[in-house]
């Protein structure tokens, strides 16, 4: 499960003997490899009284996914982990507090993984109607000449900064241009033309977010979590037939329930903006 950026990441590793017995190594060397191609070995401790264990507490300075590479000699062992860091992350549509109340979790036990499965359920409720989480977007828009442009994450919350991507090309500031919020059409305030390549700078989401969206995200926070941990609190004893997904979504397979998708239908993007 990823950890946040700048948090710290204990790190577990097992020497085995051939037999399969845990011992203690003679010399032990964890090397991580960054997700930019730099390396670097921390010290690794060996719990008191525990035999063949090793940890690290590393903390996390990039995102990305970092390589571990984890050697033992005396006996000779080695094997290779991973660990992901997350982008520094946007906000879920559900706080963490909703999300636990809606599987009816007190408990902190679970957090790391209630967090996970929140931030998927923001993706897919964004898969269908855009971005609810709000944030600045930045994209290329590969075009020649043109009276307007098409965001493509609506709604918009803005006009763009737009900037040309080759040099000795036109920048057009967002005081010079009209958005339509709603289906991201952009066009200058005089009516001229604009020259492309241009990489669109621009904030998108939505500032208040409608009961059928945060609904939706309940649901299937709820869907995932009961299919992830059955006979748990919140899994899929007693009732499991309430969250059945019947059919497929395009892009999604079984993970939306039904019920959910009626309730984004109003939100829905248009044709071609999924």
């Amino acid at each position: 499960m990823p950890y946040d950026l700048g948090a710290t990441a204990r790190l577990t590793a097992q020497c085995r003997d051939p037999g399969g017995t845990l011992t203690d190594a003679t010399t032990v060397q964890l090397t991580i490899t960054l997700p930019d191609g730099t390396t670097t070995a921390p010290p690794v401790t060996n719990p008191p009284a525990v035999t063949g264990t090793y940890t690290v507490d590393y903390l996390t300075e990039q995102s990305g996914r970092h390589t571990l590479r984890w050697q033992f000699t005396g006996p000779g062992h080695a094997y290779t982990d991973v660990l992901d860091v997350s982008l520094p992350q946007l906000p879920a549509i559900l706080s963490l507090a909703d999300a636990k109340a809606q599987i009816n979790v007190t408990s902190a036990t679970d957090d790391d993984e209630v967090r996970f499965w929140n931030n998927a359920t923001t993706y897919a409720v964004e898969h269908f109607v855009g971005p609810v989480t709000v944030r600045q977007v930045t994209e290329v828009h590969d075009v020649g000449v043109t009276d307007r442009l098409s965001l493509r994450r609506v709604p918009v919350l803005g006009a763009p900064d737009l900037v040309p991507v080759l040099d000795g090309g036109t920048a057009y500031a967002a005081a010079e241009l009209d958005v339509d919020l709603a289906t991201g059409i952009v066009r200058r305030k005089d009516g001229g033309l604009m020259r492309g390549p241009l990489r669109a700078t621009y904030p998108a989401g939505r500032r208040f977010v409608a009961e059928n969206i945060s609904g939706a995200a309940r649901l299937i926070f709820q869907h995932l979590w009961r299919t992830q941990r059955p006979g748990r609190s919140g899994g899929l004893a007693g009732g499991g037939d309430d969250y059945s997904v019947t059919e497929p979504i395009p892009g999604l397979g079984y993970a939306i329930p039904n019920r959910a998708m009626q309730m984004l239908d109003p939100d829905d993007l248009p044709p071609g903006m999924a």
